[in-house]
Order: C-alpha cells, then structure tokens, then sequence
C-alpha cells in the first residue's frame, strides 16, 4: 500500500528558506520536488515525498519530508559522492537543516585541509571519523 505524504506547507518552505539565508547570507534558490524513499527498511517499496532542494559550491542538498513532522536529509556531489548526516529522520524541519548545513560545512573544511596535506584529526589532537556516507 502506497503512503501519501502531505506537501510541503508554506510555513515549511518558509523555515528552511530562513535557515539558508542565516547560514549563506543571501537568498538561496530552492527548487521543490519529489524524491522516492525506502521508508520501511522491510519492504521494497518506495513513497514519493515532497522535498526542498538547493545546490551551492558544488554540493547539491535535500531535505525530504516523509511524514508530517519527520524529515530526512542529505547532501551529495555525484551519486558516487552521497553523505547523510548520522541520524535517519528528525521531527523538527530546523533541526534537519541546520545539521545539514553544518555537516556539509564540515566536510567541505575537511577535504580543502586534505587538499592542503592538512588533516582535520591533526589539527583537533583527536580522532575524526568523517561524514556518514550513505
């Protein structure tokens, strides 16, 4: 049986539109679309959900919406390239986003220090573990 997810609110596109301008300083482009979800690790089947898009420095963000309250997120570069951020879902769209956002700042810091023959770990005096790959 398939679920039917409810749209995204204005209130929702709103919040996450907020939480790019706080996080860039300007206006973000976001796009809304669809993306098909495996939400029930049991079964094959997928559920389309309503979700925000953005793309900047080269990384390509989503934040799905797969039940009312209850988001999923990632960021990738190519389909090689995918990162989520270690937690399945959250109940508070701001939440998703600013983690989003913070965790692809963080990778993006750690691969210009690799880049530069710098590691994270060695700067830090502890060990790093890197971003969730999914």
């Amino acid at each position: 049986m398939t679920q039917t997810i409810p749209d995204l609110t204005d209130a929702e596109h709103k919040l996450a539109s907020g939480k790019l301008y706080e996080r860039y300083g300007k206006l973000v482009p976001v796009r809304l679309a669809d993306s098909e979800l495996q939400l029930d690790g049991l079964s094959d089947e997928l559920t389309l959900c309503p979700t925000i898009y953005w793309a900047d420095r080269g990384a390509q963000l989503m934040v799905c919406k797969m039940a009312a309250e209850h988001f999923r997120c990632q960021f990738f570069y190519s389909g090689m390239e995918q990162y989520g951020t270690g937690h399945d879902q959250y109940d508070r769209l701001g939440d998703c986003v600013v983690t989003l956002l913070q965790v692809q700042s963080d990778h993006e810091r750690q691969i210009t220090k690799i880049s530069s023959g710098v590691t994270l770990a060695k700067d830090n005096d502890e060990e790093y573990h890197g971003m969730v790959v999914i």
